[in-house]
């Protein structure tokens, strides 16, 4: 029997996976393919104490800033949190955990724990305050920081395009963090802009196979902000 993984909003789609103090992977750069419709739903569920692992903290009226807002987050694993002043009121403090990643250590973690990788060993952040309390050993004449893999109890992603089994198309930059924190959940819920037929993607198209995809929703409305506009004047 096939199973249905579409869901008719975003509040269904979550129904019965949130509680207190879980561990939350959420997509995105900036407000770059971000589960917008998901972040709301959580904020809304009311749930606290959240552990969020994202690139960043959005900014203070969207995105993550909006759990922030509501003091739903107890901890950020983040590599950049500079746009969000909320975040920043929050963590000088005293309010807000955080753990700071070089950027590409965080992404690193992450699929490490979907591959099922407990710990790796990188030159990134040796001798600076990133490797205290970390276990480090020198390969080869050169020094390495232990790093942990992450996994999470829930995982929210935006897509571009879905199919009915869960296969997953990310479209351009909006790819960012999404298939690497699809891998590294216990369930993974997926927003997405269109759902197609099963069989529509050419097989060498799809990014995340929908073997790790549970739950589809395809919000009514998608905003589609920009962080930082930036234009050019335009000629006399």
């Amino acid at each position: 029997m096939a199973i249905n993984k579409i869901y008719p909003d975003a509040r269904a789609a979550l129904d019965g996976v949130l509680r207190d103090g879980m561990t939350i992977l959420s997509g995105g750069f900036g407000l770059c393919g971000i589960p917008a419709s998901l972040i709301e739903a959580i904020r809304e569920a009311g749930v606290r104490d959240l552990t969020i692992v994202s690139n960043n903290a959005g900014i203070d009226d969207a995105g993550l800033g909006i759990l922030l807002k509501t003091r739903q987050v107890r901890k950020m694993i983040s590599s950049y949190v500079g746009e969000n002043a909320t975040f920043a009121q929050q963590y000088l403090a005293g309010e807000l955990e955080i753990e700071f990643n070089p950027q590409g250590t965080l992404a690193e973690r992450i699929r490490a724990g979907g591959a099922g990788i407990p710990a790796f060993f990188t030159k990134t952040g040796y001798g600076t305050d990133v490797a205290k309390g970390k276990e480090t050993r020198e390969f080869d004449g050169e020094h390495y920081v232990m790093e942990r893999g992450i996994r999470a109890d829930l995982a929210i992603v935006h897509a571009w395009k879905a199919d009915t089994e869960g296969n997953l198309v990310y479209r351009k930059t909006a790819r960012n963090f999404n298939p690497v924190m699809a891998t590294a959940a216990e369930l993974v819920v997926a927003e997405v802009e269109e759902i197609v037929p099963a069989g529509t993607f050419d097989p060498d198209m799809i990014v995340t196979p929908g073997i790790f995809v549970n739950r589809i929703v395809r919000p009514a409305v998608i905003e589609k902000r920009i962080e930082q506009r930036t234009v050019r004047k335009r000629a006399a």
